[in-house]
């Protein structure tokens, strides 16, 4: 069996989709077994896209990578939409079976099968925290997604129930496969990571939190938390780009009574982020909805203590490591993470048990899941 997956988030997007994009199809090569191959397709017309050395940097040694570089892909997504044709694999060449992984299916010939991932359904549970072209996007295609795929790979229990509910897909369709963990190159020695704190003004304690500035994640909420801790003599740190429907957003924070305590450190690189997350003293996640929750679970497997929403994925992948609260008070809020601040025995409890929860999440088994929802697919197992 050949399979042919996607790639073109992993190129375009540095975290999110890209990231699982990535890391998962660097991991299938390993887990292969005899008479089965893996390939990689994306739409290079600039030829701006990785070669060589660091194609195998971002895919792995020896990967099987297609481009077309005759056609950019924008006018072959246009025809998709507009026509529902050609057929992807006029440009991917052939494949046993097609992996897409980020949300959508494009045309393919009928006698091809086909694995989608759909990540989460927030477009269709909070339309009004998505971005309006995306949301039209997937209102648009997703059923024709579901009709005509022959397995949907997501990434959490949650998830899969949420797609039975709201899309109708039979449950046997339905493939939950965890995320994995990068394996997290060594920490700055404490001297070099001190400094890079202070190279972004953190020189204060600081409670953290990472994410897309986005309204999925609640930042003007957290910030208001955030204004109830006028006994925490220390900053709120976001790390993360600028995503959509940010107006009020970033007026919520210029808006704060704090915002001078409020440290906003957009996309940072691996070596700053390790620092920050090392000299965090919580890391503090009011998420509203989440298929999988990779930032908390990040921090976790870092040694920082999390406060979270228990809402959507999130008991599911973090377990009971969290300091746990429910629903959105601003006092309810100040006071958990209160309490983590000021019981030293409790967060390093908290410490021990996110690092045993996040150890169970590696990209390797994210593989086997996914090889093992392939072969359902293809009537092999």
């Amino acid at each position: 069996m050949n399979v042919c997956m996607d790639l073109q988030a992993a190129l375009g997007q540095r975290g999110g989709i890209g990231r699982y994009v990535r890391e998962l199809f660097r991991h299938l090569a390993a887990e292969a077994e005899e008479g089965e191959t893996l390939s990689g397709f994306f739409f290079d017309f600039k030829r701006s896209q990785p070669g060589g050395g660091a194609a195998e940097r971002m895919f792995g040694r020896g990967a099987d990578l297609r481009a077309c570089r005759w056609l950019p892909g924008r006018f072959a997504q246009g025809a998709w939409k507009r026509f529902h044709a050609p057929p992807y694999n006029w440009f991917a060449g052939d494949a046993d079976l097609y992996h897409f992984p980020n949300f959508i299916r494009p045309p393919l010939a009928r006698s091809r099968k086909s694995v989608v991932t759909i990540h989460d359904l927030a477009f269709m549970r909070m339309p009004e925290t998505t971005e309006d072209k995306n949301l039209a996007w997937l209102t648009a295609e997703i059923r024709r997604t579901t009709d005509n795929a022959d397995g949907i790979i997501t990434v959490s229990r949650f998830s899969a129930r949420e797609i039975h509910e709201c899309l109708g897909v039979e449950e046997e369709r339905i493939f939950p496969v965890w995320h994995g963990l990068d394996s997290f190159p060594e920490p700055p020695a404490a001297a070099e990571a001190a400094a890079l704190r202070r190279g972004l003004g953190l020189e204060q304690p600081y409670l953290l939190m990472v994410g897309t500035i986005e309204p999925r994640k609640n930042i003007p909420f957290l910030v208001d938390a955030f204004g109830e801790l006028r006994d925490f003599d220390g900053d709120l740190a976001l790390v993360g780009g600028l995503g959509w429907k940010t107006e009020g957003i970033l007026a919520a924070i210029e808006n704060s009574p704090r915002r001078d305590r409020i440290r906003r450190l957009g996309g940072i690189g691996d070596r700053e982020l390790a620092a920050v997350y090392a000299g965090a003293a919580a890391f503090v996640f009011p998420s509203r909805y989440e298929g999988f929750g990779l930032p908390p679970l990040e921090a976790m497997a870092r040694g920082v203590p999390v406060v979270a929403a228990r809402n959507s994925s999130l008991p599911e992948v973090l377990g009971d490591a969290p300091r746990w609260v429910d629903g959105f008070d601003a006092a309810e809020w100040a006071e958990a993470i209160r309490g983590v601040l000021r019981d030293p025995g409790r967060a390093a409890a908290m410490r021990a048990a996110g690092v045993a929860q996040a150890a169970k999440f590696t990209w390797a088994d994210a593989a086997r899941g996914t090889w093992a929802a392939y072969r359902k697919v293809a009537g092999r197992k």
